[in-house]
């Protein structure tokens, strides 16, 4: 049998989706790069903004073409976007035969084996399904770098998030069931291990006996010194000094801090849900500098929440410009019926959530353009990944996330992807650096 996945969203949608295609190829199954002659095309789907509904909704249309002009008899569409909008959505994409939610990821393997038998709609609790078969039934795409999710779902209630509906409560995986996976991964070549969860800082709260993630660090970082860990998606009220001290004192964990702050402004914040205030934010980043002032530090804010005035925005661009982000993110609110923060009032234009998300980006460019350039003539540390032409190859620093930061280029044609090189920065841009090796 062939078939193909398609895998859309965030970073702990693509270990699903690896997970799924690994389970299948284990179970004999076929798994093809491209769409044409696929018996069964799954969709791994993203809803989390409108953006993203729209894509998935706009790839399920497209792939849904192969059932007239390919070899496609049935099409699975998993994941957020059917958790999100239920059984309503059967009626809405006829084109599909079968709707499974989170909580049945876990039952792909078993649904391909049926034939195509199973339709409509699957919906189970989330916090129901088990964490599927990391270490032994995980396809890996061949890149050096690999997502470790360390945890599922979410504790918080901030009103324009629909991610605890979606994946349920926080629940961590055992320490012993994640370095094993991390020693899988080493083994099959993996250099850079990212660990990734909706809050990773609150890793293992919710354990007996409780954990932490920095107990959790200790023990990945303790399999190999020839690797970089990375962990993303912290929040501010978990982060503590404990991860930050245990970072600085391993050289193979990245000093890189990924705090989506969401907004500087105490009002927005405290209509977001958020419980902290600005100054709580300055004594975090101020710590995270104070034992690591080479630290790398990201965020991510919301732009035109409801009830953001100008003074609130004006806090916000005050914010970005003391603290000087390494890296930024930033996404125009997207309302939707189902947020409670949809019942906010004062909702901000979209012409004006717009000038203000251009403002807040062209600020973040020159930040970031002044800190790339403190790098020329210095030599760093890359992880070379891809040989795009002749000549050229593409990699990253320890500073550069994957996907979400920019990248290095490296004037080389002797140089393999999957190790690491020293090379002496030439030339910077806006996001991306230039170098040779030494």
């Amino acid at each position: 049998m062939n078939l193909y996945v398609e895998s859309l969203g965030c970073a702990r949608n693509l270990v699903d989706s690896e997970l799924i295609i690994g389970q299948l190829k284990n179970n004999g199954v076929t798994i093809l790069d491209e769409p044409h002659h696929a018996e069964i095309i799954i969709i791994n789907t993203c809803s989390f903004i409108e953006n993203a509904i729209n894509e998935s909704i706009d790839t399920i249309l497209h792939l849904a073409k192969y059932k007239q002009t390919g070899s496609c008899r049935y099409m699975i569409v998993a994941g957020c976007l059917p958790e999100r909008f239920r059984e309503k959505i059967v009626s809405a994409l006829p084109e599909v035969d079968l709707f499974l939610g989170t909580g049945a990821l876990d039952q792909v393997t078993r649904i391909v084996d049926n034939g195509f038998d199973i339709k409509g709609c699957m919906l189970p609790d989330p916090d129901r399904m088990s964490f599927m078969g990391y270490t032994t039934g995980r396809a890996l795409s061949g890149s050096p770098m690999a997502y470790l999710k360390i945890a599922e779902g979410c504790d918080k209630h901030c009103t324009y998030c629909i991610i605890p509906k979606l994946r349920g409560k926080h629940k961590s995986r055992p320490i012993i069931n994640i370095v094993d996976e991390a020693r899988m991964l080493i083994s099959n070549g993996i250099k850079e291990i990212v660990l990734v969860a909706q809050e990773t800082t609150f890793y293992g709260k919710d354990l007996t006996p409780p954990a932490d993630i920095s107990g959790l660090l200790e023990r990945i970082s303790g399999l190999s010194d020839n690797i970089w860990i990375r962990v993303l998606y912290g929040h501010p009220e978990s982060l503590n000094n404990k991860l930050i001290k245990t970072i600085a004192t391993h050289e193979n964990i990245c000093s890189y801090f990924d705090i989506p702050i969401q907004h500087a402004s105490n009002s927005v914040l405290k209509r977001m849900g958020r419980n902290y205030v600005s100054d709580d934010l300055y004594r975090c980043l101020d710590q995270i500098r104070s034992y690591i002032p080479h630290a790398a530090l990201r965020t991510t804010v919301i732009i035109g929440f409801p009830g953001e005035s100008d003074q609130d925005f004006e806090t916000l661009l005050t914010f970005i410009q003391k603290v000087r982000f390494n890296h930024l993110g930033a996404f125009i609110y997207s309302d939707f019926e189902d947020l409670a923060s949809h019942n906010l009032s004062d909702p901000v234009s979209a012409t004006t959530a717009k000038y203000r998300y251009d403002e807040i980006m062209s600020c973040q460019q020159g930040i970031s353009l002044e800190a790339n350039r403190a790098y020329i003539g210095k030599e760093l540390k890359v992880l070379v990944e891809d040989a795009p032409e002749t000549g050229m190859l593409t990699g990253r620093t320890d500073f550069q996330a994957p996907e979400v930061d920019g990248i290095t280029y490296i004037q080389s044609d002797e140089l393999s992807p999957g190790s690491f090189v020293n090379v002496n920065i030439i030339d910077a841009l806006e996001y991306d650096l230039i170098g040779k090796p030494v």
